[in-house]
């Protein structure tokens, strides 16, 4: 049985505490550690068996039982505590992105190239059923020559101003998995960004140094061009849409919804509005990332999303803040020169 420990257990943390309980095989979490955790989260943790609580993620660290640890503590923090957990032999999950600063996540992949341990990142979206299908799809050859990618992201609401201003900014907190999905859909690598953005939602997100709205274009390495949109706020919900077209076809998918109630009357025709928020939206893409993390722990297999794939999408960011404040398009190797890679 791989024992696992959890360092940070807000709202992501627990529901990987959650889930790894319910559902995931062959693992059990038995310490988790927060300095903020309170009598409540005590209790919660006590609910779900896990007996060692600590406010110091240290003492997970220390203990020579635990196989692995998922980092799900605040961003600022997860480079440092991966590097501190690949030195005391642990296998680490760690949440999105590994960092904001190319080079501490370039510490980190020179700590896990050096080490027998398994590194993965958190992009959870890879493990969702409907954007697995169009990989598969596209995979397979079935869309033919890719020609045409488009992702659409839009939150319900925007997130709280003192959120937005450790963010690291809409590109690296947001648009970060939209990079991802263009990467994993189409297989292949961007090579230039160009991004326009505005301020449409809140006037405070602006004073803050941000955007809230953006339309990003980019080319890629095969040939084919992707477009993702985004906005910070969706009235009708947690919009998550994707389509690859390409010489044969397109694969599409839309957005998951309740029910697939559609009420027809003489007043229209009325469906069910998409699901509200990111954790109904993916609670089963969570559970799968972990389940695959563990099992490549088991069959000592490569894990299915590298420190290599926590890298790119936060270079396609910085590329993209470029390109906005630059107002030009900005290529990958142009950022990629600037650190070395």
């Amino acid at each position: 049985m791989l024992k696992i420990g959890i360092i940070g257990v807000g709202r992501i943390g627990k529901v990987h505490a959650e889930g790894i309980s319910k559902y995931v095989k062959g693992a059990e979490v038995t310490a988790i550690a927060d300095p903020f955790l309170d009598e409540t989260g005590e209790q919660w943790a006590k609910s779900l068996g896990i007996q060692h609580i600590s406010k110091d993620y240290r003492s997970i660290l220390a203990d020579t039982e635990i196989d692995a640890v998922l980092v799900c503590s605040s961003t600022d923090t997860h480079s440092q505590i991966s590097l501190e957990a690949i030195k005391a032999g642990k296998h680490v999950f760690c949440e999105k992105p590994v960092d904001h600063n190319v080079e501490k996540i370039k510490e980190v992949m020179k700590a896990v190239q050096s080490s027998k341990y398994k590194y993965q990142v958190g992009f959870n979206r890879r493990f969702d059923h409907n954007f697995r299908s169009v990989k598969e799809a596209v995979a397979a050859g079935k869309i033919g020559t890719q020609h045409i990618i488009k992702i659409t992201s839009r939150d319900p609401e925007a997130p709280p101003i003192s959120y937005v201003k450790v963010s690291g900014g809409m590109f690296l907190d947001m648009t970060i998995h939209d990079f991802d999905m263009v990467r994993y859909l189409s297989g292949s690598e961007v090579v230039e960004v160009y991004a326009v953005g505005s301020v449409l939602v809140d006037p405070s997100i602006g004073k803050a140094g941000d955007i809230d709205t953006a339309i990003i274009t980019m080319k890629l390495k095969n040939g084919a061009m992707a477009v993702i949109d985004n906005c910070r706020r969706a009235s009708y919900g947690y919009d998550q849409r994707a389509e690859v077209f390409g010489s044969k076809g397109a694969v599409e998918i839309g957005n998951d919804t309740s029910s697939t109630t559609l009420l027809s009357t003489i007043d229209g025709v009325v469906a069910e509005k998409p699901l509200h928020f990111f954790l109904e939206r993916y609670m089963q893409a969570y559970t799968t990332e972990i389940q695959e993390f563990v099992v490549a722990i088991e069959n000592n297999t490569a894990v299915p999303v590298s420190v290599t794939d926590g890298l790119e999408p936060v270079i396609i960011g910085l590329a993209a803040k470029k390109s906005l404040d630059e107002n030009r398009p900005v290529t990958i190797a142009e950022i990629k020169n600037t650190f070395g890679l």
